[in-house]
C-alpha cells in the first residue's frame, strides 16, 4: 500500500504537466486549423515541441519556460502577415508558475520586461501596425504581470499557512509544556501539603512516644521498644522533610512560582489557615469580599481542607489581577460526600486599571488555574471555569470528602447545567453586575496569537498595493481594448453586401446596407499604394470581424453624394 502511495505521487508531477501541456496546445492546434495555408512544421510541431520541453522545465527552470512561451508570441509577429499568437494562454499560465515557484522577485520582474522589450524590438524591426504595437503594449503585458502576481499571492498564501501551522504547532507544545510544569508544581504544593499534615502527625506520634518512655510502669523492653519507635518517627520525618526539599527545588526558583496578592511562597502559608481567615486577609488589603456558607462543613481530608482553601486562593487572586475593584463571592455548599466552592466576580468598575497597588500581578506567567485544575483532580475533584454575567467570571470546584473517593462527574454530585447568568446571589446589592467593562478573569497570553493575526493583516495589505497598480493598469487595457474591439467589430461590411452596391446610388439609399461606423485605422502604406480618385471623398470599412488579423479593406468613393468607386484595397502590402 505505502509503495503504491510513492508510486503515485511520482507519477502526479508528469500527469499534471501533460493536462496543462494538452489544455495549451489546444489552443494552438485550434489557431493553426483556423489559418488558410498553415506550415505542419512551423505553426504547430515545432510550438508543441517547444511547450512539451517549457511546461515541465517550469518546475527546474520557470524564468527560461516564460522567456520560450512569449518566443512563441514573437514569432506570430515575424508571421506572414503577422497574427496574434494563441499562445498567449501558455505565456499566462507559465507566468503564473513563475510566481508559484519561483524566490527571486527582481529576477522575475526584470524577465518580464526583458519579454515585453523583445516583443517591442520585433515590432519595431518588422515595422509592423499599430494594432500590433497595441497587442504588444497591452496583451502581453496582461499576460505576463497579472498571472505572476496572482501565483506570488498563491506562494506567499502557502508559506503563510505553513507558516501558521508550524507557529500552532510550536505554541502547542510549549502550552503542553507549561501545563505539564504548572501540573508539577501543583503536584509539589500537595507533597507541602503532606508534609504539613501527616507531619504534624508523626511528630505528635513521637512526643507521645517520648512520653511514655518516662511511665513508671513499663518494663526496660518496652522502653527500649518505644526509644525505637520514636527513632524510627523522627528519621520518617526527616525523611519527608528531605524529600520536599528536593520537590521544592524547581519552585523556589526566582520566577517559577506563580504568587499574587493573596498566593504565598512554598512553606510560608499557615497551613491551617480557614478560609475565613484568607478572606479577612483579603479584606484587610483593600478586597470588597463576601463569603456564605450552606449547610454543615464535615470532617474532611486535610488534602480536601487544602484544596477547598487553594481554590479560593488563586480565585481572589485572579479576581485581583484582571478585575481590580470587582466584588468577590465565594459560596461553599457543604452536601453529602462532597463540598461545591463557587466563586465570582462581578467587572471591575469602569476606569479600573488591571494593575493595582494593593494587588501586586503575579509573576507565574498567567499558569494558576492549570495548576488548580491539576490538584483538583488530584484529589477527585471536578473544575469548571469561564464568564457569567456581563462581564464578570466564576470558577466552579466540586471536591469529594476524601481523597480516592467518586468522583463528582460519576455521580449525581456532578456540576449540572450552566452556570446561572449572576451565580449563586442575586443581582442587586453592593455584588450587583456593574455595567459591561473590561473582560475579567484569567487569560492565556494573547501576543502570539495577536501578532500571527498582524502579520496577516501586514500581508493582506502588502498584496492589495501591489495588485492595485497593476489592476488599475489592466483595467485601462481592458477598456482600451473593449473600446477598440467595438470600433473593428462595428465598421465591418459583410462581402456579400459589398458585392450587392452599384455605383451610381445615393449615400442614403446606401446607408441601410452599410455598417453605422467607418474603419479609421487604414495603413499609410495601403493608403499610399491605392491614392484616392480626384475629386472623391471615401470612407473605408473592414471585409471581416478578425481583430488581430490583416484584413482586405473595402473602399467607397463618392462624389457628389454618390458612389461613383468602390474597392478592395489589401490587407498587406503587394509585392
Amino acid at each position: 500500500m505505502v509503495g503504491t502511495s510513492t508510486a503515485t505521487g511520482r507519477w502526479r508531477p508528469v500527469l499534471h504537466d501533460t493536462a496543462l501541456w494538452a489544455a495549451l496546445s489546444a489552443a494552438g492546434f485550434y489557431a493553426y486549423t483556423d489559418r488558410a495555408a498553415p506550415s505542419l512544421a512551423l505553426d504547430l510541431l515545432l510550438p508543441l515541441s517547444v511547450l512539451a520541453v517549457a511546461v515541465p522545465g517550469s518546475r527546474r527552470r520557470p524564468g527560461a519556460a516564460v522567456f520560450a512561451a512569449n518566443a512563441l508570441c514573437a514569432v506570430g509577429l515575424a508571421a506572414t502577415p503577422p497574427a496574434a499568437s494563441p499562445y498567449l494562454l501558455a505565456l499566462a499560465a507559465l507566468a503564473y508558475l513563475l510566481g508559484v515557484r519561483g524566490t527571486d522577485t527582481g529576477r522575475a520582474l526584470l524577465l518580464l520586461g526583458t519579454c515585453v522589450a523583445v516583443d517591442l524590438a520585433v515590432c519595431a524591426v518588422l515595422a509592423v501596425d499599430a494594432v500590433y504595437w497595441f497587442y504588444v503594449l497591452a496583451l502581453v503585458p496582461l499576460a505576463l504581470l497579472p498571472p505572476w502576481l496572482a501565483g506570488r499571492h498563491r506562494q506567499a498564501r502557502l508559506a503563510l499557512v505553513h507558516g501558521g501551522w508550524e507557529r500552532a504547532r510550536v505554541l502547542a507544545e510549549q502550552q503542553r509544556s507549561v501545563a505539564e510544569r504548572a501540573g508539577l508544581r501543583e503536584r509539589t504544593r500537595i507533597a507541602a501539603d503532606v508534609h504539613d499534615s501527616l507531619g504534624h502527625q508523626l511528630s505528635l506520634i513521637a512526643l507521645r512516644a517520648g512520653a511514655l518512655e518516662l511511665s513508671p510502669t513499663l518494663s526496660g523492653q518496652d522502653r527500649a521498644d518505644l526509644a525505637g519507635l520514636r527513632a524510627d518517627v523522627a528519621d520518617a520525618v526527616g525523611h519527608l522533610r528531605e524529600t520536599l526539599t528536593v520537590l521544592r527545588a524547581d519552585e523556589e526558583a526566582p520566577g517559577t512560582a506563580p504568587r499574587g496578592a493573596f498566593v504565598d511562597a512554598p512553606g510560608t502559608a499557615p497551613a491551617a489557615e480557614s478560609v475565613d481567615a484568607l478572606v479577612r486577609r483579603a479584606r484587610e488589603a483593600g478586597v470588597v469580599a463576601e463569603v456564605h456558607r450552606e449547610g454543615e462543613p464535615p470532617l474532611r481530608s486535610p488534602l480536601i481542607t487544602r484544596t477547598v482553601h487553594r481554590v479560593v486562593q488563586e480565585s481572589l487572586t485572579n479576581a485581583v489581577k484582571h478585575a481590580p475593584g470587582a466584588a468577590v463571592r465565594i459560596h461553599l455548599t457543604h452536601r453529602t460526600d462532597r463540598t461545591t466552592v463557587r466563586v465570582t466576580n462581578s467587572p471591575p468598575p469602569e476606569g479600573a486599571s488591571p494593575a493595582s497597588p494593593a494587588a501586586p500581578p503575579a509573576s507565574g506567567g498567567g499558569h494558576g488555574l492549570t495548576a488548580l485544575r491539576e490538584r483538583v483532580q488530584l484529589v477527585g475533584g471536578t473544575l469548571r471555569t469561564g464568564p457569567y454575567g456581563d462581564g464578570g467570571y466564576e470558577v466552579c470546584a466540586v471536591l469529594p470528602d476524601a481523597v480516592g473517593g467518586r468522583r463528582p462527574s460519576d455521580g449525581p454530585y456532578a456540576p449540572q447545567g450552566p452556570f446561572p447568568p449572576h451565580g449563586p446571589f442575586p443581582p442587586h446589592g453592593p455584588f450587583a453586575p456593574h455595567a459591561p467593562g473590561p473582560e475579567s478573569g484569567p487569560h492565556q497570553d494573547p501576543g502570539p496569537l495577536h501578532g500571527l493575526a498582524d502579520a496577516r493583516r501586514r500581508t493582506r495589505r502588502r498584496f492589495v498595493v501591489a495588485f492595485a497598480v497593476p489592476a488599475a493598469l489592466g483595467a485601462v487595457m481592458l477598456v482600451s481594448a473593449a473600446l477598440l474591439a467595438h470600433q473593428l467589430t462595428a465598421c465591418v461590411l459583410r462581402p456579400a453586401d459589398f458585392a450587392g452596391l452599384r455605383t451610381g446610388r445615393t449615400s442614403t439609399e446606401l446607408a441601410r446596407v452599410l455598417p453605422e461606423r467607418q474603419f479609421p485605422y487604414v495603413p499609410d502604406r495601403v493608403a499610399d499604394d491605392h491614392p484616392e480618385p480626384p475629386g472623391t471623398v471615401c470612407a473605408f470599412y473592414r471585409s471581416n470581424g478578425n481583430l488581430l488579423e490583416q484584413v482586405d479593406i473595402y473602399r467607397l468613393c463618392y462624389a457628389d453624394s454618390r458612389l461613383v468607386a468602390k474597392d478592395v484595397l489589401p490587407g498587406t502590402r503587394r509585392g
